[in-house]
């Protein structure tokens, strides 16, 4: 094998491994991570709830508006500076874990 062979293997094998990772980290059937992900998570959820009757109108507006105001804080968050830095995310997280709550108690009220 000359040289040039093993250098193009090698190289072709460096080039090959990350984007094999990077294929197989977003294409994996395990839940994605991050806000966005939650975010379209619980979206879903409140769709369901709709689509299965759980959910009255006036339970449906406060949990879209509570999605709003998320989606505008993450907003003015990313935009303030180089993204999202780790009181900013805690506090996201935070505020989905709240909806997420809330999402559970209308859903499962009974109504």
């Amino acid at each position: 094998m000359s040289k040039r062979t093993l250098l193009m293997a090698v190289l072709c094998l460096g080039l090959a491994a990350p984007a094999a990772y990077a294929a197989n980290a977003s294409g994996s059937k395990s839940r994605p991570a991050g806000i966005n992900a939650r975010e379209h998570r619980q979206t879903a959820r409140i769709k369901d709830g709709v689509k299965n009757k759980e959910l009255t109108r006036g339970e449906l507006d406060k949990l879209r508006a509570d999605e709003a105001a998320l989606r505008a804080r993450e907003r003015v968050f990313r935009e303030s500076g180089q993204g999202l830095n780790s009181d900013e995310y805690r506090a996201l997280q935070r505020e989905l874990d709240r909806l997420s709550k809330e999402i559970s108690r209308a859903s499962h009220n009974g109504k």
